[in-house]
């Protein structure tokens, strides 16, 4: 059965688990271990102070609502849930510190963990992607959704309700055999006041307004179907969607999208739509030749970076896990190999790559690597 999971990383951490110290496969020379001893390292993103902020997925938790409402169907689910998550900052001595905690932290009968997905800084303000809450994830009274945080107090409150929202807006073609109520929300990106979420499990993109409005923009499953779509990012108005695919892996079958607001050769982005209308991304483009794509980025020289969670045919292996790009002649050239279970990246304000690695992987074993280009 080929299985679509956000992660199915049981395998990979106990892997993780049981290879003797030293035996990891090597990292290119230009990878660099930054930090260490994080919970599940998810988003990245560097905030006005230079620092940079991490989602992290942090332990779960032992709380069940098991007859309560809808579970995950085996063998995903059931989950269980506690509140464990947390959103760390990092100095530029590489020093953490807990920025917020207390988010749900739900963990699947195979040992995945999520919770807060991912973070980014809108007008100055600090948003969190939390993807460990809801009900059936094991957690009653916090959803899934979009919190704004206090960076200084730890505060946060979330603003909207993304596990009622994909509940009440449903995709064309969910997927039966791993369905996720509350959703499994993985990366956003802002563009023109808005947040923009990507839900991997039903395949759907939606914006979230600084007042918490939400609304879907893209149904990826009505034209695509179930491909598990992961990470985006946005330049010059276009947004480049990468995505997972099913396990077992096959590589060179991912591929990145490309959407706009144009259709029809019409600008319909913002201040350019007719009034009233509502807002739609288009997929206007495609590229192939990904494997596992987890994140994507553009780099400081103008070209689009991929992150691939494990390039090898099966299952997601530690060591397998790359960074490549797309260059002008639209080549795919490898730029870091050797990742293990990496999850999210960002290029940094000194122009360096920053990745969430052993970011899919136990507890404390979590890192952020820096990554020279090529």
């Amino acid at each position: 059965m080929r299985i679509s999971r956000v992660f199915l990383l049981l395998a990979a951490a106990a892997m993780v688990n049981a290879l003797p110290v030293g035996s990891m496969a090597q990292t290119s020379n230009n990878v660099h271990v930054w930090v260490t001893g994080l919970e599940g390292p998810r988003g990245l993103s560097f905030g006005p102070d230079g620092s940079l902020y991490v989602a992290e997925a942090g332990t779960g938790g032992m709380t069940s609502t098991s007859g309560v409402c809808t579970q995950v169907v085996p063998p995903i689910g059931p989950y269980t849930g506690g509140k464990t998550g947390r959103i760390s900052r990092i100095d530029r001595s590489g020093t953490r510190t807990t920025v917020a905690s207390g988010f749900p932290s739900s963990a699947d009968s195979m040992g995945d963990t999520s919770s807060v997905a991912d973070v980014k800084f809108m007008n100055g303000t600090l948003y969190a992607l939390i993807a460990g809450g809801g009900c059936s994830h094991g957690i009653a009274d916090i959803p899934n959704g979009v919190a704004i945080v206090n960076p200084r107090g730890g505060s946060w409150k979330i603003i909207a309700n993304l596990s009622e929202f994909v509940q009440t807006h449903p995709v064309e073609y969910p997927n039966p055999g791993d369905f996720e109520p509350d959703g499994t929300f993985y990366s956003m990106v802002p563009f023109a006041g808005k947040l923009y979420t990507v839900e991997p499990n039903h395949g759907q993109v939606i914006s979230i307004g600084p007042n918490g409005a939400m609304q879907s923009v893209l149904d990826v499953s009505a034209s695509e179907g179930h491909i598990v779509p992961t990470g985006i990012t946005e330049r010059n108005g276009d947004f480049y969607l990468g995505n997972l695919n099913l396990f077992p892996i096959v590589p060179g079958t991912a591929r990145i999208l490309t959407l706009s607001f144009a259709e029809c050769g019409r600008l319909a982005a913002p201040g350019f739509r007719e009034e009233g209308a509502p807002w739609s991304l288009h997929i206007v483009g495609s590229k192939s030749g990904f494997t596992t794509v987890v994140s994507t980025a553009f780099g400081p020289d103008g070209l689009l970076y991929a992150l691939e969670l494990s390039d090898a045919a099966g299952y997601p292996t530690p060591g397998d896990g790359k960074v490549v790009r797309v260059n002008h002649d639209g080549s795919i050239e490898d730029v870091a190999t050797g990742l293990s279970v990496p999850t999210a990246m960002t290029f940094g304000p000194d122009e360096k790559l920053y990745v969430s690695n052993f970011g899919a992987a136990p507890s404390g074993l979590g890192q952020i690597v820096r990554i020279d280009l090529p």
